[in-house]
């Protein structure tokens, strides 16, 4: 497989047929789509004590480039991680490559992450530009060691994703556990199953949108929103229930730095008796600003919780001659 993407040339579409068995980590080259015949008629295991870093990675990790990778589109297939057999092995997809799409993929028992987007490559090199545009769509991730996605960015070049109707199950870590959310477009997720802290887990919102996203039990948060200054973000018509044992707060905005303000509408949350349902603190911001209106809390101990520093309103409207 690696030899024939090594000879492939930029515009190529290499597809994936029947049952695969890999021992090698196979690296993804930009410039060309790769996919499957189907979910099910294209079927990628990790052989028995490969122990790979990760099934598939962007070229650009693996190279230690750096840049970020140039763009391609991963599809329609199934990796099955066959982490019963590769106690220590890693990822399934590793993306370190910018205007990248992975869709329709089903990924099953990962040693650590599902899928890793990340500006770092395999030796830990940073990059130097950005990481941005790309899109994980439609995926089904299962029975995750670590996360069913992470995206790791300690720098900030890792903006203006979209990650849409998406299912992650079975989490040993966080659901999803996003560095820097800025630009982000988070929707239509179902995330359930987390053993972890965190079902979605978000830092350094930024003129970001969660909307749609559909949470079923958690640890300690079912979302976890970190807010910038400078821009706005929103959150919006989010369902967050909790019908497994223990406490916990249901969705938590704090503030990250200067004056932090994001819209909190429409959303859901029903507990089984205990719980926070919506706490909103400063954190180390000057001040954090939200408009919180039109959200359904339901059987928790608190129903919202408000910090020092934060002001919290219905929002207004302004018209056409700038009056409100």
């Amino acid at each position: 497989m690696n030899n024939r993407i090594a000879a492939s040339k930029p515009g190529d579409e290499i597809v994936f047929n029947g049952p695969c068995l890999v021992n090698e980590t196979i690296k993804l080259l930009g410039q060309r789509t790769y996919r499957g015949g189907s979910r099910t008629g294209t079927q990628i295991k990790q052989a028995d004590g490969a122990n790979l870093p990760a099934i598939f990675a962007s070229d650009s990790y693996l190279d230690n480039s750096p840049t970020t990778g140039l763009p391609f589109s991963l599809r329609t297939l199934t990796i099955n991680g066959n982490l019963a057999n590769n106690p220590t092995s890693g990822d399934s997809i590793v993306l370190r490559s910018w205007q990248t799409t992975v869709s329709d993929i089903e990924i099953n028992g990962s040693g650590r992450d599902g899928i890793r987007l990340t500006s770092l490559s395999a030796n830990g090199t940073e990059i130097s530009n950005t990481q941005v545009n790309g899109r994980i769509s439609n995926m089904q991730i299962n029975r995750s060691g670590r996360h069913g996605i992470k995206v790791e960015d300690p720098g900030n070049h890792v903006t203006d994703w979209q990650f849409a109707d998406n299912y992650i199950a079975g989490t040993g870590g966080d659901g999803v556990s996003i560095d820097n959310t800025a630009g982000w477009l988070i929707t239509g997720n179902h995330i359930y199953g987390v053993d972890g802290q965190t079902a979605l887990d978000m830092n350094r919102l930024y003129g970001s949108s969660v909307m749609d996203n559909y949470i079923e039990d958690f640890g300690e948060y079912g979302m976890y929103a970190a807010v910038q200054g400078g821009a706005a973000s929103t959150i919006a018509n989010n369902r967050i229930f909790k019908f497994n044992d223990g406490t916990g707060t249901f969705l938590f905005v704090r503030g990250n730095y200067a004056n932090a303000f994001v819209s909190v509408t429409g959303n859901a949350i029903r507990g089984n008796g205990e719980g926070i349902g919506l706490d909103y603190q400063r954190g180390s911001a000057e001040s954090l600003e939200v408009a919180s209106t039109g959200n359904l809390v339901s059987d928790v101990t608190v129903q919202r919780q408000i910090g020092e520093g934060v002001t919290v309103n219905t929002g207004s409207r302004v018209a056409a001659d700038g009056t409100l």
